[in-house]
């Protein structure tokens, strides 16, 4: 189906995020208007301090917006919901848990009967490369590792959207690629609609369907650039000319707000 004649899923319009301080508060986000549709990838990128992780912090419920409305599925967010489910840069696992009872914890906490996720859990678990370490603990397993587990968690629960706050950062460069083609496999599979925040130009063009640039702070939509070449991608792709050509823009159009930034600063 083509994107543009999918349902929106995420919607921002209108909106506005103001943390008070003692200095009379700091507009985070002013005028975000923004789309995302059912099972698309969008990712923002832009200079630090732009309201990236807000945006996502709106999205996932964790906070509200000052004015404007966040949508989903035509709906006010109310609060966190099983079915936005968010994947942080650090994983957030149980160190005392083992692989096995850290991506299962939520539905044991939920009721749900052992009998009826087991099964799903190990295959799970088996397609994000973990089979086998089910029974070890976090500080027997690597960075990627531990990171894979994360996001069988929160997939576990077949969430319709899947908010991501720089979940690679913390990465190597090797382990960050395998990471995005295993992102890509499990969005093959599981179809979910993933909202990604991202410093890296080259990750955002490698995954998304499209790559938002945000202005420095307040952050407001400066750019959106689509991504056509069809997915699951492969490490080609990185070559090609279309890739290349995206990345060169992307990284221009954050390089500027940067600038603009540093020249408002100085004087």
């Amino acid at each position: 189906m083509p994107q543009e004649s999918r349902q929106v899923k995420i919607s921002f319009a209108g909106v506005q995020k103001m943390y008070a301080s003692a200095h009379g508060g700091t507009l985070a986000l002013d005028s975000l208007n923004l789309e995302i549709r059912q099972s698309e990838i969008v990712s923002i990128v832009g200079p630090t301090g732009c309201g990236k992780s807000t945006a996502l912090n709106l999205a996932a419920g964790f906070e509200v917006p000052s004015s404007g409305t966040v949508l989903v599925d035509g709906q006010p967010i109310a609060g966190p919901s099983i079915n936005r489910a968010v994947v942080f840069q650090q994983p957030s696992l149980f160190p005392w848990l083992t692989v096995f009872d850290n991506v299962t914890l939520g539905l044991k906490c939920s009721g749900v009967p052992k009998a009826d996720y087991t099964a799903r859990a190990s295959s799970l678990l088996e397609e994000v490369g973990l089979a086998g370490f089910d029974k070890h603990y976090p500080y027997q397993l690597s960075g990627g590792m531990q990171q894979r587990t994360q996001i069988a968690r929160a997939l576990l629960g077949e969430p319709q959207v899947l908010l991501m706050d720089e979940p690679f950062g913390a990465l190597d460069y090797q382990t960050r690629l395998l990471m995005q083609k295993l992102l890509l496999r499990l969005w093959d599979h599981f179809q979910p609609t993933i909202f990604f925040i991202t410093h890296d130009v080259s990750e955002a063009v490698f995954i998304s369907d499209r790559v938002i640039v945000m202005t420095r702070r307040p952050g407001r939509v400066k750019r959106v650039v689509d991504v056509l070449a069809p997915k699951p991608r492969d490490y080609e792709f990185l070559s090609s000319t279309e890739f290349t050509s995206i990345e060169h823009d992307l990284i221009l159009a954050v390089q500027s707000e940067v600038e603009d930034r540093h020249a408002v600063e100085a004087h």
